[in-house]
């Protein structure tokens, strides 16, 4: 950070505070991040072919990505409280490696962006599906939790290297 850059998130005091939006101009803005959930070969199994003892653990955990990135700014202290007009979570699933690769959409037209909704929404899709399968194995491992992209707003555009 350049030595005359300002913390946003803080006053003139030092005191943290929530970034006025107020005369930013609205625009399309969009983020997608990633989650990676690593499990067993034999976990990796059960979650294809929906036999897990808790059930479809991928239409659970899609569910619980979009409830939490509709609920990130009563999680993430002087996050704004956005609309958001869309959230998509995906799953890619790699048989190779047993892991599941969660992908969070987010999309609204505003003035802030949407990382944090798209980051909150692949992070607990993710943990979902570790509690979905954790009857079967708990030594998984959740990882690569970044955002990959994202578009709109003063910064513009934005992709993970």
């Amino acid at each position: 950070m350049a030595r005359d850059e300002a913390f946003t998130h803080l006053d003139e005091n030092g005191q943290a505070r929530m970034v006025d939006v107020g005369a930013k101009a609205v625009t399309a803005r969009k983020a997608v991040a990633e989650a990676v959930l690593r499990m067993s070969a034999r976990t990796f199994a059960l979650l294809k072919t929906q036999a897990l003892p808790k059930g479809d653990a991928l239409a659970t955990a899609r569910i619980a990505g979009i409830m939490a990135a509709k609920k990130t700014s009563g999680l993430i202290p002087l996050c704004h409280p956005l609309s958001l007009d869309a959230i998509e979570v995906r799953f890619h699933l790699n048989e190779a490696d047993s892991t599941v690769r969660v992908e969070a959409e987010a999309r609204t037209t505003g003035k802030t962006g949407v990382e944090m909704e798209a980051l909150v929404g692949a992070s607990m899709a993710a943990l979902a599906l570790y509690d979905m399968c954790k009857a079967v194995q708990k030594d998984m491992v959740l990882e690569k939790v970044r955002l990959l992209y994202k578009s709109g707003g003063q910064s513009g555009e934005f992709r993970a290297g």
